[in-house]
């Protein structure tokens, strides 16, 4: 009959960290398979048992019980050790982050990790662990839009106020239209790639069929979206596409439409004197991702024209169609979240950026 050994003493608070441990799928899989090890010592089971269960030696199993017994949860850790030697010290560091101020060698615009190496003649690697421990991308940009509308404030209060808080007995429409849509006609297909991979590929050359645009209207509480396709975008077009969507809309309720500042948004009075019920709210100058329905349009480039191949108008019109109608049953509203932006303006060096 094999000897059990003793359980160890464990507090609640210290079972709660072994058991957390034991699922978690972003630990270190050293520290888990340690935490169920001990879990298992901790439910009575023998060493061989336990051992058995996670595919480890038995002398494994009271290695780490015994750590436990006698360190707790600090025993589990890896104990310090000594290693090779660093090659690049944290002068080595302030090196590259200094080289990143200076000017970048001549016929480049920017620095990148080859460049630095050359300039410290080191290993472009050691460049790279010190740029990814820093956070610092040096090839991914990014750009923004800041608005410099002197209202900011007061109109993208009124418009996210619509958002999370919409006034009783009335509809909230994001409208816009998405223009020149283009009608291309190409060939495309999946090709196999010089590694093996098996990608969706096009051909550069392609066709115009002209193109269309597409007036919609999201409405906000429900994430249904009413559609127009036009072949133009003047004023007259999309007031006729407002007359449809009102007509389409319950009677009776008041409807407050938001728009960007595009001019055939403005200069509408003799329209809303006609309709007492729709007011229009306009977000401010450069200011475009505060309308919602500029979400949808994303969407639909992506599900329904990214990559596909037209052979006239009317085969563009039908695919538009096909994903507002496909899109219709599934359609839910969108959540409206505020996103940190931090250092949104341009600094002219790392170090001001970090200040």
């Amino acid at each position: 009959m094999p000897k059990i050994a003793p359980t160890p003493v464990c507090s609640q608070s210290e079972r709660q960290i072994l058991e957390d441990w034991s699922r978690s799928r972003t630990l270190e899989a050293r520290l888990v398979e340690r935490a169920r090890i001990v879990l298992g010592c901790l439910d009575g089971k023998p060493v061989g048992t336990v051992a058995a269960s996670l595919q480890v030696r038995p002398n494994t199993v009271i290695d780490w019980r015994r750590r436990f017994e006698t360190e707790g949860i600090a025993g589990l850790e890896d104990r310090p050790r000594s290693g090779k030697p660093r090659r690049y010290t944290e002068e080595f560091r302030k090196q590259v982050l200094s080289t990143l101020e200076e000017a970048p060698p001549k016929g480049q615009a920017v620095w990148d990790g080859p460049a630095v190496a050359r300039h410290l003649n080191a290993s472009v690697h050691a460049v790279w662990r010190v740029l990814r421990k820093e956070g610092i991308c040096l090839a991914r940009q990014r750009s923004w839009c800041v608005s410099t509308d002197p209202e900011f404030t007061a109109k993208a209060v009124d418009i996210v106020g619509f958002y999370l808080n919409p006034p009783e007995n009335a509809l909230v429409l994001s409208v816009d239209e998405k223009p020149s849509i283009r009608a291309l006609e190409r060939k495309t297909g999946y090709v196999e790639t010089d590694n093996g991979k098996i990608v969706r590929g096009f051909k550069n050359t392609y066709k115009r069929h002209g193109t269309l645009n597409l007036f919609a209207a999201l409405e906000v509480a429900t994430g249904a979206v009413h559609t127009q396709t036009t072949a133009k975008k003047r004023r007259i077009e999309f007031l006729e596409f407002m007359d449809r969507v009102v007509a389409d809309l319950p009677p009776g309720k008041e409807i407050h439409a938001i728009l960007d500042n595009y001019c055939i948004h403005k200069k509408n009075d003799a329209w809303l004197a006609a309709h007492p019920n729709v007011s229009f709210h306009f977000t401010p100058t450069s200011a475009s991702w505060l309308n919602q329905v500029e979400v949808w349009f994303g969407i639909l480039s992506r599900k329904a024209l990214r990559g596909a191949s037209f052979h006239d108008i009317e085969q563009l019109r039908r695919a538009i169609e096909d994903f507002v109608a496909a899109y219709g049953p599934e359609a839910k509203p969108f959540v409206w979240r505020k996103r940190e932006v931090k250092g949104s303006q341009l600094r002219n060096t790392i170090v001001n950026l970090r200040k």
